[in-house]
This record gives C-alpha cells, structure tokens and sequence, in this order.
C-alpha cells in the first residue's frame, strides 16, 4: 500500500505568492492548509503586473505565506515528506524567489525538493479535487497561456491545440483597459456582460472556419477595438450601456469560440472526461457553454473550485507529489525557466526564441 505523503507547495509565478500544505494517500488528495497574497493594488496604477515589482513583493511575503500555511496545516517542517516549487514558465524573478527559498529549506531540512511546471499543477488539479482518473482532457484557459491537453500522466501531456496569439485571460484585460474597467480585467467584463445585449455586435469567431482545434483571440480584440472607436467618433464617447453591450459581445464571442473548439477536442481524443482550469475558468458564461457541450459529447465535466482557478500553491503541491511517487527529485541545479511547454514535442506555435516555445 502506498503510503501517505505530505508536500509544502510554493507558487510564485506572477503576481500572487502562494504556499500550502497537501497530504495525499495513494488515490486523493487533501489540501491541510492554502495561503495566497495577491498584489493588485501594488500594480493597479500601472495598468498590469510589473515584473519587477511583483518578484520583490514575493521575496518580502514567502515567508510569511509559508509560515502561516504550515500553522494553519498543524504541520512542523520535520513532519513533512517534501517541497514543490514551481519552476516555471512565469516571470522569471517571481519563479526565482520561490525558488530560492524552497532550496534553502530544501538544504536546511535535508528534505527532498521537486521543481513544477505551473501549468502541469493546473493540468493536475482534477486529480486533486476529484480523483479524475488517467487519460482525461484539459482545456487550460488562462491570462497567459489556452490550449487543449489530453493528459496521460503526471508528466505526459499530448496538445491537442492552442492559442496562436493572445491567450483568453490576457484578451479579457486588454478589453478591460480600451473600455475604462479596471484590472484584473476578466471578473470586471464579467460583471458588466451580465448586463449587455450580446447580440447587439458582430463580432468575429476567429479560426471556426479552420480545422482543428487552434484559437486565436487577437483578431476579436481588435473588432473590440473598432466598434468603441466607432461609438466614440458618431457620439463623442460611451455611454454605460454600450460598454455592457460591448463587454456581452466579446465574452459571447469567446464563450462561443471555446465551445467549438472543445467538441473538436473531445471527439479527437478518447478520453471520458473533460476537466477545465486556470482563471478564465471561473467564468460562468464560459462554464456553461463548456458544461453543456461535454454533456452533448457524453463526458464528465469538471472544474475546481475558484481558489483552485486561479493560481495557488495547492496544485503545486499535488503536483510535486505526483512526480515524487514517479521518483523525481531535484537539487540545487535547479533552473527557473519563463518558458516551459507541457508538450514539447508539439511544434510551437508562438513565442518560440531564444528562451524557448511558450505553447
């Protein structure tokens, strides 16, 4: 029988600093404690998270969060089996501070550490909430990252598509700022959608008409763009009901784009389940739409609870067992990285450089 497991989890790849406690026994998960500090209003006069001073807030906040999350855990550094720590992709001085402190307790503690991919914790999260047992699809849908993932394993990803652009998250935000809202930009389209006519645009549906299961959200932007600009040059500005209208056609635009391209997903891939995670996922215009096609293709729905949405510590936790129990342990060798894709055989389709594909 495999015994139970306890893991300090640490997450700091944006711009919330997170730590928490996760015991798992060889078929579930129990979060003993989750901690999250956001930033937002040390970037909300900027118009978006500044690098840099997200990374000094992690650095003066991890050992707060850490301290709290063992406490509230009932939890002793001794009494623990391990340390995840993400290890990217993100920003690259967010992910050093995690790290950095996860080694030194790694090398005070004598305990082993395991590096996360950030976006494997939010693949993984489903096993964690719910059991989801292996192969099941993911639809990853967040302010910096969308693609289809069959998951296999703890570190067997196949992508079955992707952004070719912006991702959903990062559209919301920049559709927040031309409309006057203010960041983060997805709860407040959100919020003003609720009560717009959806109808009254036209807005594009971008890549339908191409096969596959690709997306693109940069073009949709745009038609954004130049519908407020028209309202703006025929009437002198925007009225409170244009910015709900407007708001309303752009999440029925994505909403509508997602759907599609999850039939695709789910009917070129045999798994039985369709899970969804990462901020966009606490949307609930999107859920619906998402709910109600995997209904249609006879799979499984799930999505996390909203803490587990967005990013916390909890699925790097998890994660890092997962890839314990698969005998993965890491040194002091170990090197942030701002990119990391899930699947890297797949051949990237944006951002790929010098510091690697980013999808």
């Amino acid at each position: 029988m495999t015994r139970a497991l306890t893991f300090l989890g640490i997450e700091s790849s944006c711009d919330d600093t997170a730590a928490a406690v996760v015991r798992s026994d060889a078929a579930s998960g129990k979060i003993l404690s989750t901690v999250v500090q956001g930033q937002t209003a040390l970037h909300a006069d900027f118009g978006g998270v500044v690098p840099e001073i997200a990374a000094r807030a992690h650095v003066e906040r991890l050992d707060d969060c850490i301290r709290e999350a063992l406490q509230t855990a009932g939890v002793r550094l001794d009494e623990l089996d391990g340390i995840a720590v993400t290890a990217g992709p993100g920003l690259i001085g967010g992910v050093l501070s995690g790290m950095m402190t996860a080694k030194a307790l790694a090398a005070a503690t004598g305990l082993p550490m395991v590096g996360v991919n950030h976006l494997a914790g939010h693949a993984l999260t489903p096993r964690l909430t719910d059991g989801l047992d292996y192969p099941y699809l993911m639809l990853l849908v967040s302010g910096g990252h969308c693609q289809f993932l069959a998951v296999e394993g703890p570190q067997s990803f196949r992508r079955l598509g992707s952004t070719i652009d912006d991702a959903p998250g990062e559209a919301f935000d920049k559709i927040a700022k031309i409309l006057g809202l203010p960041q983060p930009g997805g709860p407040h389209v959100e919020r003003a959608a609720a009560s717009g006519d959806a109808r009254r645009f036209a807005f594009p549906r971008p890549l339908l008409d191409r096969a596959g299961c690709d997306l693109s959200f940069s073009g949709l932007k745009t038609a954004v763009l130049r519908a407020r600009d028209a309202l703006v040059a025929a009437q002198g500005g925007l009225t409170e009901q244009d910015r709900c209208d407007l708001c309303a056609g752009f999440q029925a635009a994505v909403a509508d784009v997602l759907a599609e391209k999850t039939r695709r997903a789910l009917a070129a891939s045999p798994v039985t389940a369709l899970a969804v995670a990462g901020g966009v996922a606490a949307n609930s215009a999107i859920l619906a739409k998402l709910e109600t096609v995997s209904a249609q293709a006879g799979a499984r729905f799930l999505a996390p609870p909203l803490p587990l949405c967005t990013d916390n510590a909890a699925m790097i936790a998890w994660a890092g067992i997962e890839l314990f129990r698969e005998g993965q342990t890491d040194g002091p060798e170990l090197s942030a990285r701002s990119r990391w894709p899930l699947d890297g055989s797949a051949a990237p389709l944006i951002g790929s450089g010098k510091r690697g594909a980013k999808a």
